[in-house]
């Protein structure tokens, strides 16, 4: 494979890293984890404006129109910024329920809307402790109407609509509830990463609409999620590379005896270990755009192989940005916990990331035996 981004969409990455320089500055990320705002509202009004929520839903539901590569940078920034704000949740997932399984009704009622920056999406899958899956899904359905707890649920708190996954007649089934109908409770959780809010939600026969065939959910879901974690991964990609480049400063602007501690051989090794790392995260990552933006049969592979990846370097980097700004590293002035609290946050998200190292065994096996 040999795969780049084409100068248009590296000129959108530039677009978009300049608008969240001035938008999602550590400052406004602060105000954010600081106070009890759930997420920056105008940083999401500014992403709507830019038309980065409607990134690829198509024109006649009042999106771009674009492809998944133009997604991938847009994602990477994010990630670099700390953004707060419930993208991943909206855009990865909600969206793209819709746009996999929805009907047309379905999707000229809610993209729009999505597009436009109006309402804000969640996936309600997991129900408690362990890693979500199918087996352990034990909200019901009858008559339309839902019961059941969801937890955590990413941005549940703040979510308009969520994509909920119900155990019906003939096997796992998704379900549109809209959050401010009748029989809907929620309750905030706390997280590592308060700049990304999770939630509660306790189900009480709320209405509900079937989204897709029923008994399809798994088969949804496990394509959803595959599309999600590339986009996830570029997130941790963006992030791992900013705590790498935070680390190097430090090290090149920090003296002790008389020289930058960056010409020490134990922070080179820190440092060069971060590198090697972000580097690996971001082939991985590559294999994952071009597998997704080309529907190969791949994808499932590669998907899990940047996941996997980006994960552990974001964990690496974050860890070891702290250890390379020493004591000052763990203090609250400085932002390497914005980052730490961020990786930590995501390495949850869409599943553990044991889950997907397994995920990644078994798909590797089954390919081979092919």
């Amino acid at each position: 494979m040999n795969f780049d981004f084409s100068e248009d969409q590296k000129q959108l990455k530039d677009q978009a890293r300049r608008f969240l320089e001035n938008k999602s500055s550590s400052k406004a990320v602060r105000r954010i984890l600081e106070t009890p705002e759930p997420f920056d509202r105008e940083l999401w009004k500014g992403l709507a404006e830019m038309g980065f929520l409607g990134t690829v839903i198509p024109e006649e539901y009042g999106g771009l129109g674009a492809g998944y590569l133009e997604l991938c940078v847009i994602a990477e920034e994010l990630g670099r910024s700390v953004a707060a704000v419930p993208f991943s949740s909206t855009v990865y997932l909600t969206a793209e329920f819709l746009l996999a399984a929805g009907s047309e009704a379905q999707k000229q009622k809610y993209l729009p809307r999505i597009a436009a920056g109006e309402m804000i999406g969640a996936f309600a899958y997991a129900e408690g402790v362990g890693n979500a899956s199918a087996r352990n899904v034990h909200t019901s359905v009858s008559g339309g109407k839902l019961s059941g707890v969801k937890l955590p649920v990413l941005d549940g708190d703040v979510a308009d609509i969520a994509i909920v996954a119900v155990k019906a007649g003939k096997g796992l089934s998704l379900y549109i509830v809209e959050l401010d109908a009748p029989g809907i409770a929620r309750t905030v959780l706390e997280t590592i990463d308060p700049t990304r809010s999770q939630a509660k939600i306790e189900f009480t026969s709320a209405a509900a609409e079937l989204l897709g065939a029923e008994g399809a959910g798994e088969e949804i879901i496990e394509r959803v999620l595959d599309r999600a974690a590339v986009l996830t991964a570029f997130e941790q990609l963006g992030g791992a590379d900013r705590a790498l480049e935070m680390a190097r400063d430090y090290a090149l602007g920090r003296m002790a005896f008389g020289r930058p501690i960056g010409s020490f051989q134990a922070i080179k090794h820190i440092l060069a270990d971060m590198y090697v790392s972000a580097t690996l995260a971001r082939s991985n990552c590559y294999y994952g755009a071009w597998a997704l933006s080309t529907e190969a049969g791949e994808l499932p592979q590669a998907a899990a192989t940047a996941r996997v990846s980006a994960t552990q370097a974001y964990q690496h980097c974050s860890k070891n940005n702290i250890q390379v700004h020493g004591g000052m590293g763990f203090t609250w002035e400085f932002d390497c916990h914005l980052y730490y609290r961020r990786s930590n946050l995501l390495a949850l998200t869409l599943g553990s990331l044991s889950q997907w190292e397994d995920t990644l065994i078994d798909r590797l096996a089954k390919r081979n035996a092919a």
